[in-house]
């Protein structure tokens, strides 16, 4: 806990409260140092999986010869089949201590995949958003970090995760996704904070049909999501949100 002092009618009060921790881990692939991730101290292994699977360096549990995270030393060793492209250039994208990718889809690589599939229920939007809520509350015992879910069409809750980084959210969902065999093609998306073209393009990567969040999603984001085919939902609350991509792959009471 850390030390504080609230104000309150006029005075400053001295009391405590708990610090959102930030976790730099270096991400050594290869022998070779990649980036530095900074993110929230948990489960390592998911983010780095997932890191590394949205980049498309890997694809498959078996491409990774040796994941290992040291949470002592901040670094992540890994050893993957495939050859790390010489010529990398970091990307810098928005986000919560700025978010790192090596490449982002250009509107020429997107295709709908989803103009000829059943359009997706607000009502399962709805519940996964609840589930998400009622899962932030359980775990975050401070503010100051974002959450985010895939679930399937029925609403069903697939996978949580928490971070520092709102990006950091969708690469731990994919790597742990990849790790435990869940399959993202065609689930749905929900997220507490702001869409970025980062995760828009990461959530086409990884085959997700519908993102949701309680706030807005990016210009670019739009972009992504228009010539992705994916429902792209902003300002999500009790009973309302805003459609910013392919409402007619909504189902709604009153359609």
């Amino acid at each position: 806990m850390n030390q504080v002092h609230r104000y309150a009618d006029g005075e400053l009060i001295p009391g405590e409260a708990p610090l959102v921790q930030e976790f730099p881990l270096v991400l050594r692939v290869n022998d070779r140092e990649l980036v530095t991730l900074i993110a929230s101290p948990h489960d390592l292994r998911f983010l780095v999986a997932g890191f590394l699977r949205v980049q498309g360096f890997v694809a498959a549990p078996e491409d990774f010869l040796i994941l290992s995270v040291c949470n002592d030393y901040g670094i992540a060793n890994v050893r993957i089949r495939g050859e790390i492209p010489a010529d990398l250039k970091p990307v810098l994208t928005s986000g919560c201590g700025t978010g790192i990718t090596f490449s982002l889809p250009g509107a020429e690589t997107l295709e709908d995949r989803w103009s000829d599939s059943p359009p997706v229920s607000a009502a399962a939007v709805f519940e996964l958003m609840k589930r998400l809520a009622l899962l932030s509350e359980k775990y975050s015992k401070h503010g100051g970090v974002h959450s985010a879910a895939v679930g399937d069409c029925e609403g069903r809750l697939l996978l949580h995760a928490e971070d520092i980084g709102r990006h950091n959210t969708v690469d731990r969902l994919a790597g742990e996704a990849l790790l435990r065999g869940v399959p993202l093609e065609g689930t749905l998306l929900v997220s507490s904070g702001r869409v970025s073209a980062e995760m828009a393009a990461k959530a086409a990567t990884l085959g997700v049909r519908l993102i949701a969040s309680r706030t807005s999603p990016t210009d670019m984001a739009v972009t992504i999501c228009q010539k992705a085919g994916i429902v792209l939902i902003g300002y999500l609350k009790v009973g309302r949100f805003t459609v910013y991509a392919h409402p007619e792959q909504l189902l709604v009471p009153h359609a």
